[in-house]
């Protein structure tokens, strides 16, 4: 099974760690895992050997050799990072052969398939120590150890004796061409505006040079002013299998949501590592990674608010309709904010004036929170007109919170009928006929059961209140 070599915590073949070990006296050659195969014949091949097409244990690691037929890797031998990986004959490799090596490396570096280990050997050495006449690498069994080119097609068919060997090779090979770097990643916030405590989905794109989706690949993502769907500011995903985008939901936590991305991809062009002896092969245990970042950021505002009214007569407890309500800022006078930050105004850019409808209800949604609002009664309908003071109306403020609803409600009692007093004549206070009161009740509670809301006209705003005659007929 394939896996990907990660550069912290990866685990090795046979339970060995990542850590070097003390150089000991003597050879100490270790086979990994992988397939020994009948000799390709050269000059000075040792008789009664095979050939090893596989992974070897060089102080910890597990590592794949790169100079066909020379001395297997000795962890008695010290090794140090070298350039670039060249041919068996010095040359450059071509840029599509190095970047097939760097993703296997970094893709199968810790397989734990013998398959797979002598299909990633068998194409080291395909690509590295390939026939090169110009460069004294050649085929001619008579060329000693040095100048022996690879047998490509000899040993690939050996490798048909070993299970699925043959097939891992063309395998490995198609993976190469159709997942090798450079690879490019980006991450897309969501489009729409983002609500604290709400999660949205973020998409990160690892694609590779054609743009199509590099699959499978492990990516570490670390968030601020948010959290993934389980809580945790961080966390490591893979991307899918079926080679669309990933699609992670996030959960804004503060204003300023940062999403970044890290992952390791494939160098352009692998390094190799350089033994003290000549004569020994050389190594590679990793594609030489390059480190891929990508962040987005966002904006996020609190969850909008909405507030109901409700208009009741305090006697009787009925639904007043029609009412003309003013909402307006906490001052009384400028307009309220929407989620969107604009101004809750009317058709004249004043404040709204909402009218309460048939249930005496009016509801205004969408509101920035927290903010505090006020709503005032405009004007009285008929039979609630007495004593309305018009500079100083019925009004009743609250503050929407994120995500809630806040209930406010008017009650008004309703006008008093005349009712007429005989007084004898000349007494004093003839002409009065009857005394009226009139009281405005302004409370806040809970409302069930509100119902549209009607906009009402900028007319209402310079509305003349009518006042009941008391003059006695």
């Amino acid at each position: 099974m394939m896996g990907w070599r990660r550069l912290a915590g990866a685990v090795l073949a046979a339970g060995v760690t990542l850590l070097a070990v003390p150089a000991a006296a003597g050879a100490q050659v270790q086979q990994g895992i992988g397939h020994e195969t009948e000799a390709q014949g050269y000059n000075g091949k040792p008789p009664g050997t095979g050939d090893w097409l596989g992974s070897y244990i060089w102080r910890g690691q597990q590592v794949w050799c790169v100079q066909y037929s020379l001395l297997a890797p000795d962890s008695s031998v010290e090794y140090k990072e070298g350039d670039e990986l060249l041919s068996k004959g010095g040359a450059r490799l071509p840029d599509d052969i190095a970047a097939n090596i760097s993703y296997l490396l970094l893709r199968y570096a810790t397989t734990q398939s013998a398959d797979e280990s002598a299909a990633l050997a068998h194409l080291l050495h395909s690509w590295t120590a390939y026939e090169d006449p110009a460069n004294g690498i050649s085929l001619d069994p008579n060329s000693d150890y040095k100048h022996i080119a690879y047998n490509i097609d000899f040993h690939y068919n050996q490798l048909a004796r070993f299970g699925e060997a043959q097939k891992t090779v063309d395998r490995l090979l198609a993976d190469a061409v159709a997942n090798r770097g450079p690879w490019a990643a980006k991450v897309s916030a969501p489009a729409k505006e983002q609500v604290i405590g709400s999660p949205d989905t973020w998409v990160v794109d690892i694609t590779k040079t054609d743009g199509g989706q590099v699959a499978g690949v492990p990516v570490t993502i670390e968030l601020a002013d948010a959290t993934l769907e389980s809580g945790a500011p961080a966390g490591e995903v893979t991307t899918p299998a079926d080679g669309k985008a990933l699609a992670v939901k996030v959960v804004p936590t503060g204003p300023n949501p940062s999403f970044t991305v890290k992952l390791d991809s494939p160098a352009d062009r692998p390094r190799v590592h350089i033994p003290a002896n000549e004569n020994m092969q050389r190594i590679v245990t990793t594609g030489g990674e390059k480190k891929l970042t990508a962040n987005a950021s966002t904006t996020a505002k609190t969850a909008p608010g909405v507030v109901k009214v409700a208009k009741t007569d305090a006697e009787t407890g009925k639904a007043i309709a029609g009412v003309p309500l003013r909402v307006t800022a906490a001052d009384g006078t400028s307009p309220a904010r929407r989620q969107d930050d604009t101004a809750l105004t009317g058709p004249e850019g004043q404040p709204i004036v909402l009218q309460t409808a048939a249930d005496g209800t009016a509801v205004v949604p969408d509101l920035r929170t927290p903010q505090e609002i006020c709503v005032i009664e405009v004007a009285p309908v008929k039979g609630y007109e007495e004593f309305f003071d018009p500079n100083a109306p019925p009004k009743v403020c609250g503050n929407v919170e994120p995500g809630q609803t806040l209930a406010l409600a008017l009650t008004n009692k309703p006008d008093k009928p005349v009712v007429p007093i005989t007084i004898p004549a000349g007494s004093e206070g003839a002409g009065v006929v009857a005394t009226a009161s009139f009281t405005t009740e302004v409370s806040t509670g809970a409302l069930v059961g509100f119902g549209g809301v009607v906009l009402v006209g900028a007319t209402l705003l310079g509305l003349l209140v009518r006042r009941r005659a008391t003059a006695r007929s």
